[in-house]
């Protein structure tokens, strides 16, 4: 039998919210599992990641396979390194009026300084 420890998704639609759990290899991604041993949250400011080392290693030692993504969660868990938060890109439509708005305000402040 393989045992994976991999991520377990719940949550509502667009607002997912992982298990980390400790599962057979053959059951399906949010089915039967053996033991919950953390928890991760991708949506929190900074993401939450709460896993319990101490089963994991016990697992681990037992033959358990960590999946890409629950090993990187450990790593983080473990080194204690804050998640490198991705910038939030903006529309082709926001950008634009970003950039009408500044360049409207410096010609609003040249106006101004002619005047004086």
């Amino acid at each position: 039998m393989a045992v994976k420890i991999r991520l377990a998704r719940h949550g509502a639609k667009k607002r997912p919210y992982y298990r980390v759990v400790v599962a057979d290899g053959r059951m399906p991604r949010d089915g039967r599992y053996i033991e919950e041993v953390g928890r991760y949250n991708p949506l929190t400011n900074p993401k939450t990641i709460d896993i319990n080392l101490e089963k994991v290693d016990e697992w681990v030692s037992k033959g358990a396979q960590p999946t890409n993504a629950v090993a990187h969660l450990i790593d983080i868990a473990r080194n204690g390194q804050p998640v490198v938060e991705k910038k939030a890109k903006i529309s082709k439509k926001a950008a634009a009026a970003e950039a009408a708005a500044a360049t409207e305000a410096e010609a609003g402040v040249e106006a101004t300084q002619d005047a004086e």
